[in-house]
């Protein structure tokens, strides 16, 4: 299993299912990293699950050598199971379970393949999501798929909410999944390619706000990218985290990408096409606020120009 908390909350729930008729051989996760102001090293969240439940934790740092091959082996697993690992397995590991390798994938497959399915979902401004769960084949996502899970996408729903809920939906996919496959009952279903989407990781850079775009497509990256990378511009020499936004108008005027074309009773930009309305921002090391209240503490007056 992987390192984020969709890894690390699938493994705490199947370890404290109830009548649970499975037991845990151990995990797979990455090294232990140097955290915090000591540098101490510490284990991976699902490194810590598996630590306070006294499960056995391989921890390699490559895992296509003969020696992790021979740990895992000796596991002697029926299932392996996997949530967020980032990597390509390749086949001498997807063999070693006798009845499957299986993942989880947090978006509805074949669409948002890739690292970043949860930000891809809301920056595609999809209505719905969910989970897949499928056999892993050593290929990206591209493997046949037993069934899947949906839920909305709610018009306040960021990053954050949106994993917690997956997280959520997840666990109890992969626990359904489980009994599946301990009754035979597991039906593939291949994906068609022809559909596939993909998402690449998300880095910092991704967060700057090109004002040229639509209103509605900055609003949907300022939740796509909370908490992080954070949706970002500058105004003058300060730069800006921007958190909650609301299409204000979705026609053209003739201000420039970028103009604050007014201030009261809430600061409202000019946009590609449409005005965006911002509701709460922040300063670099400061708390987040109303963005009236910034506007108002750095007296910035219609006109002034976000990213010039």
């Amino acid at each position: 299993m992987g390192t984020p908390a969709l890894a690390a909350h699938i493994l705490e729930r199947l370890l404290t299912a109830s009548g649970a008729s499975f037991t845990i051989a151990g995990v797979v996760t990455r090294p232990d990293q140097p955290r915090g102001r000591g540098l101490g090293m510490e284990p991976s969240e699902v490194g810590a699950v598996a630590a306070k439940h006294q499960i056995p934790a391989l921890k390699p740092v490559k895992i296509r050598t003969p020696e992790f091959l021979s740990e895992l082996k000796a596991f002697d697993l029926d299932l392996l199971v996997v949530a967020a690992y980032g990597r390509i397995l390749p086949n001498s590991i997807l063999e070693v379970p006798k009845i499957a390798p299986i993942n989880v994938h947090a978006s509805l497959l074949p669409r948002h393949r890739g690292a970043a399915p949860v930000e891809g979902s809301i920056l595609a401004g999809d209505a719905a999501t969910g989970v897949t769960i499928m056999r892993i084949v050593e290929q990206m996502d591209a493997g046949p798929m037993y069934f899947q899970r949906v839920i909305p996408i709610e018009s306040r729903d960021t990053q954050g909410t949106l994993k917690e809920k997956l997280a959520e939906l997840g666990a109890s996919a992969m626990l359904e999944a489980i009994d599946l496959s301990a009754r035979g009952a597991l039906v593939e279903t291949p994906q068609d390619d022809a559909q596939a989407t993909y998402t690449k990781p998300v880095e910092k850079k991704d967060g700057v706000i090109d004002w040229t775009a639509s209103a509605a497509q900055i609003e949907r990256m300022t939740r796509a990218y909370d908490p992080w990378p954070a949706a970002r511009t500058r105004l003058g020499a300060d730069e800006v985290l921007v958190w909650r936004t609301a299409v204000e108008d979705e026609s053209s005027t003739g201000a420039t990408p970028g103009t604050i074309v007014s201030v009261k009773p809430n600061p409202v930009v000019q946009c590609g096409t449409g005005q965006l309305r911002l509701i709460e921002v922040q300063a670099t090391g400061r708390k987040r606020i109303p963005a009236a209240d910034y506007f108002r503490g750095k007296r910035v007056d219609a006109g002034a120009r976000f990213g010039a």
